[in-house]
């Protein structure tokens, strides 16, 4: 086992959200009804934007009053903590046992990009709501989605540590900087997104395959234009 391999700072603590109104201890046809409601306002956080949703619309699609969602929730922002905070616990937690499986730093990274493209599908309303309303959400008055940044900071010590790892051990290249390729890597996976489609030629399995054979093999062929004169 690479005994090194969590020297990256990766931590141990939960991603949870503070400040919000924690999910109540429900089962059976209430619980169920609750992810139906939850899934359901996700989507539309997706498609309009968190932001643009009101809880009237999310009542309307769930074919009940608005005054019905408030038995469950007490506010739009109770619900999309719910959205983030599954994604995010799924994410965090495997790149955690990722980080605690034996492997070299390449075999690590290419579990991990496994991982994130993953989530694609179960989390694609979870990841398109991160990316078109991230700045409004933490711009909302005090501290409630400040577990936002705090999984973001995490997942990148996560992965610039592997990469300086795998620099250190000789198996990437020194010349490239740790935390601008991470932030390409993680670019790459989010946005993906916008564009993929299950049912398509590639399934997320066969896109995450295709992405680590040009992350790792590269390209092109021959001598690396980088090291031309």
């Amino acid at each position: 086992m690479n005994t090194r391999k969590n020297s990256g700072g990766a931590t141990t603590t939960p991603v949870r959200r503070q400040g919000g109104t924690k999910r109540a201890a429900t089962s059976g046809p209430a619980s169920e009804r609750r992810d139906h409601l939850v899934k359901l306002a996700a989507e539309l956080f997706a498609r309009k934007g968190f932001q643009a949703t009101t809880v009237r619309e999310i009542a309307e699609e769930a074919g009940i009053l608005s005054g019905s969602l408030y038995h469950h929730f007490d506010s739009k922002e109770t619900i999309v903590d719910e959205v983030l905070t599954t994604f995010l616990d799924d994410l965090v937690g495997r790149y955690r046992a990722a980080l605690d499986q034996s492997g070299d730093p390449r075999t690590i990274l290419s579990e991990m990009v496994r991982i994130g493209f993953s989530t694609l599908e179960p989390h694609r309303a979870a990841i398109t709501v991160m990316q078109n309303d991230w700045n409004y959400l933490r711009s909302l008055p005090g501290d409630r989605f400040d577990y936002l940044v705090r999984a973001e900071e995490e997942v990148e010590r996560m992965w610039v540590g592997q990469i300086k790892l795998g620099q250190a051990d000789g198996l990437f290249r020194a010349d490239v900087d740790p935390k601008l390729t991470y932030r390409m890597i993680r670019d790459t996976i989010w946005v993906a997104v916008r564009w993929f489609r299950p049912g398509g030629r590639l399934d997320t399995t066969g896109l995450a395959e295709h992405y680590i054979t040009v992350l790792f093999d590269g390209l092109a062929t021959g001598e690396r234009s980088s090291q031309k004169a």
